[in-house]
């Protein structure tokens, strides 16, 4: 098949707003063809790039994205899986498994799903690089956070190894872990199913601290950047932090002994 174009062919999923549309833009201004997903294939707010409907949740869905893109150009050189969303604040037994299910089905399976459509072509194509997007709550976990994190550990186990299985083949894959971005993700977050008296105080609490932490949050162009520079390296880490607070919060991870890092977290989220 004739290609559409002689650009590096970029798939990047939830691209409608936050940390995917400025990828996506991001991809675009540094010469990328780029193809955003969402749910309904609305545009994003600038046309830099083209979107195309995806449902993350869906097998029949991503398979049609997929081959949407290589009927267009006939080649996808880089996936970037971002669409997800997050619970909001509240104890872990105030989601049901039903809850749990769903998220995973979007932040984990949906990176799944979007890995099995493409990976064939790129193993067909001899190369290609797959970029997830991740958080630091895939290497250290927040209370009241706990199915999100769960996901996010979940992205960081998958990637690395699949990034070792497809290294002969050509293909990289690389994990982004940025911190508190001032995004949406937090204003769409779905309620716990069943929220209980025992975690109203910790619920305020977490509330008005996660509040104080989105004010003096980086933006979303910090993790568009460094999914760049993640895209374009000759050898690619495995991991990428991305931004000032997720650097810190990875050497502190490292370096500090587990009790002085559960007694910091504890501190810094004003838990008693």
């Amino acid at each position: 098949m004739l290609k559409k174009t002689d650009k590096a062919v970029a798939l990047v999923t939830g691209a409608s707003s936050g940390i995917g549309e400025a990828t996506a833009m991001r991809l675009a201004e540094a010469g990328y063809q780029v193809y955003g997903t969402s749910r309904r294939g609305t545009a994003a707010s600038r046309s830099s790039f083209e979107m195309l409907p995806l449902d993350v949740t869906s097998d029949t869905s991503v398979k049609a994205a997929g081959a949407a893109v290589i009927q267009r150009e006939g080649h996808i050189d880089l996936l970037v899986n971002n669409a997800g969303f997050n619970v909001s604040v509240g104890g872990a037994e105030e989601s049901s498994i039903q809850q749990a299910q769903e998220i995973f089905d979007t932040n984990f399976f949906g990176i799944v799903r979007m890995t099995l459509a493409v990976v064939p072509h790129m193993r067909h194509q001899g190369g290609g690089r797959i970029i997830n997007i991740g958080s630091v709550l895939g290497f250290m976990a927040m209370p009241y956070m706990a199915l999100y994190a769960a996901t996010k550990h979940a992205i960081e186990g998958y990637s690395e190894s699949l990034d070792h299985e497809l290294r002969n083949m050509g293909i990289r894959v690389s994990v982004i872990e940025p911190a508190f971005m001032k995004t949406a993700i937090d204003a769409n977050s779905r309620d716990v199913d069943s929220k209980l008296g025992d975690y109203d105080d910790a619920r305020i609490a977490m509330d008005k601290r996660l509040k104080e932490m989105l004010e003096v949050a980086e933006n979303p162009g910090v993790v568009a950047d460094t999914v760049l520079k993640a895209a374009r390296a000759a050898s690619p880490h495995t991991r990428y932090t991305a931004g000032t607070a997720a650097a810190r919060l990875r050497l502190m991870h490292t370096l500090l002994p587990e009790c002085l890092l559960d007694a910091g977290i504890r501190k810094h989220l004003c838990i008693a």
